[in-house]
This record gives C-alpha cells, sequence and structure tokens, in this order.
C-alpha cells in the first residue's frame, strides 16, 4: 500500500474517527505516519510515531529520524544545528481561506486526506506521509 492509498482510505471520515485501531497498528506496520488535527489545540501523529502536540492557533513539528525533536530549552548550538536538520511540518489552524480549521505544510512527500465535522462541513485536511523520508538528505 502507497500513502497516497492509505489517506484515500481515511478521507471524508468525521472528527473523532480518523483512524481506527487496526489502521494505526497497519500505518505502524506500513511505516507510515498520519497527521491531523484534535480540537482547538492538539495535533495527533499516529502510526509509526504516535504522540500528539499542543499547537493553539497553529506551530511547527520538527522531526528527525526518531520522531518529534525535542530541543533542549538552553538553545546551545548543537540543538540549533541538531533543529535544522529536521524535516519540517508547519502546522495552520483556521487557513487564510477559511475551508479548514487545520491544515498542515511540508517539504517531504505526503499525500492528503480531509477529515469533516459534525455538519459535514471539511475540519481538517490531514496527511500522511512514510517514516523513511525523516531519514532522507
Amino acid at each position: 500500500m502507497t500513502i497516497q492509498e492509505f489517506a484515500k482510505m481515511l478521507d471524508g471520515r468525521e472528527s473523532g474517527e480518523e483512524l481506527t485501531t487496526p489502521e494505526r497498528l497497519d500505518a505502524k506496520k506500513l511505516g507510515f505516519v498520519v497527521v491531523f488535527g484534535y480540537s482547538d489545540d492538539k495535533t495527533e501523529l499516529r502510526g509509526a510515531i504516535d504522540d500528539e502536540v499542543g499547537c493553539f492557533e497553529g506551530g511547527e513539528i520538527h522531526l528527525d529520524s526518531n520522531g518529534i525533536f525535542e530541543k533542549c530549552d538552553c538553545e546551545c548550538s548543537h540543538s540549533v544545528l541538531a533543529k535544522e536538520k529536521c524535516k519540517l511540518i508547519e502546522i495552520k489552524w483556521d487557513d487564510s481561506e477559511g475551508e479548514y480549521a487545520w491544515t498542515y505544510e511540508t517539504e517531504m512527500p505526503h499525500a492528503t486526506f480531509d477529515v469533516l465535522d459534525e455538519e459535514v462541513n471539511k475540519w481538517c485536511r490531514g496527511i500522511v506521509f512514510d517514516i523513511k523520508s525523516l531519514q532522507e538528505g
């Protein structure tokens, strides 16, 4: 299965039902990471990475081959250099066109899927990427 096929399988689901447990386990086995917004202040990463990021009104996720990059508070040169080597996902809250509450931008190869709210409006444009892309370049 490709990331595009996996994203297509998730497309059009309602918020809170983005990913079943068997699908999360399949994503993990395939090395895929599924990224989507949850409530108004959290982004979920499920599959090969199983974590969440607080992101009230947007933010950034820095990823390396170990998962989410946690910078040290001292801002030492080692931390700064390590962060520069990370892959970036920009978390956008309430996109400029007002079509989605959550969207994600990244230069990593990825596929997108839509999550709907209870009224069947677009809530989130999630992404699926392959964990191997964190090891490239």
